[in-house]
């Protein structure tokens, strides 16, 4: 016989392993809160514990259960049966059945659990599991919704409680996803952030609760507000989880949304547009860009926008709205150059720099370093320094916070030396970014030296491009151009700076940052 797994009111048949597993269903879960669907045979997004009951396993006072997967269903039929009413689906990819177990040792334990209410064994258990959430789906959510005359205070309800069922399916919880909600009309208003509430039947309080705001439909200002003020630590964003904007959006926007939505992409936002009514024939006239969701949405493959005819009957598209939400894989908009790059500096030593312009290159690699989101799962920074020899200041995984990089920066010691940039340049590819040649992040490499080389330089380079790596090559002084040009990347002109003076390196700042991201954009096209 098969040993039993604890599971709470929300376990569903997806979140079970096996092809055969046992079960013991808590007692006294909320009837009305089981998402089911079908009726003996379920859709493995229904609730197990949800399920048993609908089918009569057990009862409310839960109990032993064995689960087994099934293949995927065309149809899942809905039927109300014991207090709970299943609903219809369409088609899912898999499938599971109830029914009793066998072992009837192990039905005395389940119902000695469920019936012992005040023993302490197991009691706690429960509330820990549900306040976790689904685990599976990692996400921080703004839903933005329309308030404007356009929804007018009856469809404002119905989005509402459209809202809420999504809440609801997502499976709300510390571990599982956050979400807040912004309403569009004016002036947009955050209602409230991610840190707010972290328990499904309080953000659906808490959305009951919205009022209507009325006024214009200023979709593309509440967009940009939200991409910019939404998303902070403090108001509860966490680091590496998805940021998601869901646009709710009735008929169509009285402002320009595409700039909003390139900002909401600069701040590795996945904009996601789900539009009710098309705008009907006369209103089509006033709307300022026919192709608006294409051009604010984080990328115009079909994925991030989602059309329902109206705002009655919606319950059938709360679950494809849901996995799309969840699906981790496809946000395609939370990578952006700020926090997946890495960035090799090889530093000149040689003795024609001499000490105060060795000051003036560290604070040059300061500030183009501050501009990176740094840290473990961000982008990440290291720096070599070289003369005829080599030495790695610090290595990419050696600091993993801007603060530590920019003191390490800070810290290294000027040597002093003949000039091998080639040599250096092997070294750096080799046992700088080795390392990370399998890793998530696009490598980017940029050489500073202020001399002729007395090596050659440009089959390094080659080899260093070949690995992966983006050359931009900085010279000042009396580096030859024809050096600089044979170690960058293509395009050559806008991978090659060059300035008389060590004071003019400071200009360069922004361009560099804008060349590491144009790159970045254009490997992710």
């Amino acid at each position: 016989s098969l040993a039993s797994t604890a599971v709470t009111c929300f376990t569903r048949g997806l979140d079970l392993r096996k092809e055969t597993e046992d079960v013991l269903c808590p007692a006294n879960c909320p009837l009305w809160q089981f998402y089911v669907f079908g009726d003996g045979v379920y859709a493995s997004l229904s609730s197990v514990c949800g399920a048993a009951i609908h089918w009569g396993v057990i009862t409310n006072a839960g109990g032993a259960v064995r689960v087994q997967t099934l293949p995927g269903q065309e149809n899942y039929p809905a039927v109300n049966a014991n207090g709970i009413q299943s609903q219809v689906l369409t088609r899912w990819a898999s499938s599971f059945s109830v029914t009793r177990t066998k072992n009837t040792a192990l039905e005395a334990v389940g119902r000695s659990v469920s019936t012992a209410r005040p023993s302490t064994g197991k009691r706690p258990k429960k509330p820990l599991d549900k306040k976790a959430g689904n685990k599976d789906c990692k996400a921080d959510i703004a839903f933005l919704i329309d308030g404007s005359y356009n929804i007018g205070q009856r469809r404002f309800n119905l989005q509402k409680n459209f809202v809420g069922k999504v809440a609801v399916m997502l499976g709300i919880g510390t571990e599982g996803p956050h979400v807040g909600v912004v309403q569009a009309s004016e002036h947009p208003k955050i209602e409230f952030y991610l840190k707010n509430f972290t328990a499904a039947k309080e953000v659906l309080f808490a959305i009951k609760e919205l009022g209507f705001r009325g006024g214009n439909s200023n979709t593309g200002k509440a967009l940009k507000h939200t991409a910019q003020k939404f998303f902070s630590l403090e108001n509860g964003a966490r680091k590496g989880i998805p940021k998601i904007i869901v646009v709710f959006l009735d008929g169509w926007p009285s402002d320009d949304i595409e700039e909003a939505g390139i900002v909401a992409r600069e701040f590795g936002v996945n904009v996601f547009i789900v539009s009710v009514a098309k705008p009907t024939t006369e209103e089509l006239g006033m709307v300022q860009d026919i192709g608006f969701i294409d051009k604010a949405v984080c990328r115009n493959n079909g994925f991030f926008s989602y059309q329902m005819p109206t705002w009655f009957g919606t319950t059938k598209y709360v679950k494809p709205l849901v996995q799309k939400l969840c699906s981790h894989e496809q946000m395609l908009c939370s990578k952006t150059c700020y926090n997946s790059v890495n960035i090799g500096f090889l530093i000149d030593g040689s003795s024609s720099v001499g000490d105060s312009n060795f000051r003036l290159v560290l604070e040059f690699i300061s500030n183009v370093a501050k501009a990176f989101e740094i840290s473990d799962i961000g982008s990440k920074i290291a720096a070599v320094q070289f003369t005829y020899d080599q030495r790695t200041e610090f290595s990419f995984t050696d600091y993993t916070t801007k603060e530590k990089v920019l003191s390490a920066i800070r810290n290294i010691r000027y040597m002093s030396g003949g000039t091998a940039t080639g040599d250096a340049i092997s070294f750096t590819t080799r046992n700088v970014f080795g390392p990370m040649k399998d890793g998530p992040n696009k490598n980017f490499l940029v050489v500073l030296t202020d001399g002729q080389s007395y090596d050659d330089v440009r089959g390094p380079a080659a080899a260093a491009q070949k690995a992966g790596i983006t050359v931009f090559s900085v010279g000042v002084a009396w580096a030859p151009l024809d050096d600089l040009k044979d170690m960058a990347s293509e395009p050559r002109e806008s991978h090659t700076f060059f300035t008389r003076e060590f004071t003019g390196l400071e200009q360069m700042i922004p361009d560099i940052i804008r060349g590491i991201c144009k790159d970045f954009l254009d490997s992710k096209q």
